[in-house]
C-alpha cells in the first residue's frame, strides 16, 4: 500500500514531498564537499516543484549555506518566509526590480553595466551596499559577461560605493558527459577569467561553477562553492552520478479513485474514444490528475498506475483535469491486477507503492524529456502534502 497520508479534502489529487529524503539528499551531496566549500541549494521553479519555502527549511537544518532561486517574486517569497541566508537571483532581472532586489537584500546576477549602476544608485540611495555575482559566459551562451570581457565590465562598474561583489560564476553545459572536451574549455575560460579579475586587484567573492553533476563528478571544480540542484530532490542529472551517490526520490504523485465502472464491451472511453472495452468485467476508473497537473497528454494509453500494489494500465485520452484506468478482474495476464479495485481506493501515478515502482525517470524516457521537466510540472497546480 502506498503511505498513509491525510490527503486534500477539496480534491482527491496531490503531491507528496518526503522531508526525511530530502534531509538524506542535502546531507549526502553535503558530504562530497570539502568542510570549507559552502552549499549553494537551488530552489528555484518552486523547489523543482517541491515547495521552495518547505524544502529550503529542510536544506537549511541539513546543512545549506546559501540558496538560489531563478526570479526576484521567490526571493522574496524566502525572505517573507523567515529564510536569512544569502539568495542570489541565478539571472539578471529587469532594472525595474532593483528597488525590491534592496528591499530584501537579494543578490542578481550581473552582466550588464546599465543595470548593474541602477542596482548601485538605488541601494546608496536608502543607505545601503547591494551584493551581486557577476556571471561570466564561458561557452553556454546563456547569460553572462563573455570571459574575456570580464576586466572590461569590472573597470566600468567597480568604482560604485552602492554595489559589492559577492560571488563570481559560471554555469556548465556539458558536467554531466563524461570525459567531454567542452566542459573543459569552459573550466578553463572561467580559471582565466577569474585569475584575471584577481591579477587586477578585483575582489570576486564566493568562486563557484559546479552544478550537480560537476558537485558529484568533478570534485576539482568545486571551488569556493557548489550549487547543487535537482540531486537534492533525489534525481540523477546523468548514470554516471547513480554510481557515487544514493539519493531518494522525494516527490510522490497520488490521487484516489473517484468513479468505478463496469461498461459493455465496445464502450469508448474519454475523448475520441480511442480506446474501446475490449471483454467483458473490466472496471474502468476515473482519478482526478490530468494534463493542466503536469501529466502529459503524450503519455495517453502509454503509462502505467499503481494501485493497492500492483500496476494497472491507464487508457483513453488523458484529459486536463482527469484520467481513467482499466482493470482486468480475473485477467489471465500476470501483469494485470487480479482482484478489483474501489472508489477511493489510493492510486499512484509516481512513487513507490508495494515493491513496484514509477520514477520520474520513466516518465521523462516515455515523453521524451528529462527527469526535470516531470517534477517541475507535477508542482505547477497539484496541492502538495509534507510527510
Amino acid at each position: 500500500m502506498a503511505r498513509e497520508t491525510k490527503w486534500p479534502e477539496d480534491r482527491w489529487a496531490w503531491v507528496e514531498i518526503d522531508l526525511e529524503a530530502l534531509r538524506h539528499n542535502t546531507q549526502s551531496l553535503r558530504r562530497m564537499i570539502a568542510r570549507d566549500v559552502q552549499m549553494m541549494c537551488v530552489v528555484k521553479a518552486d523547489a523543482y516543484g517541491h515547495g521552495a519555502v518547505q524544502c529550503a527549511k529542510t536544506m537549511r537544518r541539513a546543512g545549506a549555506n546559501q540558496f538560489a532561486v531563478a526570479t526576484v517574486t521567490e526571493g522574496v517569497e524566502l525572505r517573507e518566509a523567515g529564510i536569512r541566508e544569502p539568495i542570489l537571483i541565478l539571472s539578471q532581472p529587469p532594472v525595474e526590480t532593483v528597488q525590491r532586489i534592496v528591499e530584501y537584500d537579494l543578490m542578481p546576477a550581473l552582466y550588464d553595466q546599465d543595470f548593474a549602476l541602477a542596482l548601485g544608485e538605488c541601494a546608496a540611495a536608502a543607505g545601503k551596499v547591494a551584493r551581486y555575482h557577476l556571471a561570466i559566459d564561458t561557452g553556454m551562451t546563456r547569460i553572462g559577461v563573455n570571459w574575456r570581457d570580464v576586466l572590461e565590465m569590472r573597470r566600468g562598474i567597480h568604482f560604485h560605493r552602492g554595489i559589492e561583489c559577492a560571488g563570481t560564476f559560471t554555469h556548465f553545459a556539458t558536467a554531466d558527459v563524461p570525459r567531454d572536451w567542452d566542459f573543459q574549455m569552459q573550466a578553463r575560460r572561467f580559471n582565466e577569467a577569474v585569475n584575471a579579475l584577481k591579477d587586477a586587484g578585483y575582489h570576486t567573492g564566493l568562486v563557484h561553477c559546479a552544478n550537480t553533476p560537476a558537485t558529484i563528478l568533478h570534485p576539482e571544480v568545486h571551488e569556493d562553492m557548489c550549487r547543487v540542484g535537482i540531486g537534492l530532490y533525489g534525481l540523477h542529472p546523468a548514470v554516471e552520478t547513480r554510481r557515487e551517490v544514493h539519493l531518494k526520490p522525494v516527490m510522490s504523485v497520488r490521487g484516489r479513485i473517484t468513479r468505478v465502472e463496469r461498461p459493455e464491451v465496445g464502450t469508448g472511453v474519454s475523448y475520441g474514444l480511442t480506446y474501446r472495452v475490449p471483454k467483458p468485467n473490466i472496471q474502468i476508473c476515473t482519478v482526478p490528475i490530468g494534463y493542466a497537473d503536469g501529466l502529459s497528454r503524450t503519455l495517453s494509453g502509454n503509462m502505467d498506475v499503481l494501485v493497492n500494489g500492483e500496476r494497472c494500465r491507464q487508457v483513453g485520452r488523458i484529459c486536463m483535469d482527469q484520467f481513467m484506468f482499466e482493470v482486468s478482474v480475473n485477467n489471465v495476464r500476470a501483469y494485470r491486477p487480479t482482484r478489483a479495485v474501489e472508489y477511493g481506493d489510493v492510486v499512484t501515478v509516481l512513487g513507490s507503492d508495494g515493491d513496484e515502482f514509477i520514477s520520474a525517470d520513466d516518465m521523462a524516457a516515455k515523453r521524451d524529456t528529462i527527469n526535470y521537466e516531470v517534477v517541475c510540472d507535477f508542482g505547477l497546480r497539484l496541492e502538495k502534502v509534507y510527510v
